[in-house]
């Protein structure tokens, strides 16, 4: 989990160290300039840890160790996976006015 301290820095040295390339966005990508900060996808990582010791700003933490302060962090984070996830997928929900995107598997 990448927390606040991540915030406006996105220093991309985990992205570099990631063995199974889980931190998003990459600094050449197209959505780099659009989100604030780095963030992992959990179902790609192995919780090797390898990215911990080379973040700057120490803003990388096990999710249950992810202290209080940030938790809602983690819920932006999975909404950030799911809209990414919808993109890819080419089913991004309908935008009619008044309508909601679907909330489903958020609370993992």
């Amino acid at each position: 989990m990448i927390a606040e301290p991540c915030i406006d820095t996105k220093d991309t040295a985990c992205v570099e160290v990631c063995p199974v390339d889980c931190i998003h966005p990459k600094k050449d990508g197209a959505e780099f300039a659009d989100v604030n900060k780095l963030y992992i996808d959990p179902e790609t990582c192995i919780d090797c840890g390898a990215c911990v010791p080379v973040c700057p700003v120490q803003a990388i933490f096990p999710q249950e160790e992810l202290p209080e302060k940030w938790a809602g962090e983690l819920h932006a984070d999975r909404r950030r996976l799911v809209r990414t996830a919808e993109v890819a997928l080419g089913c991004l929900p309908s935008r009619r006015m008044g309508s909601q995107p679907s909330r489903q598997g958020m609370d993992r």
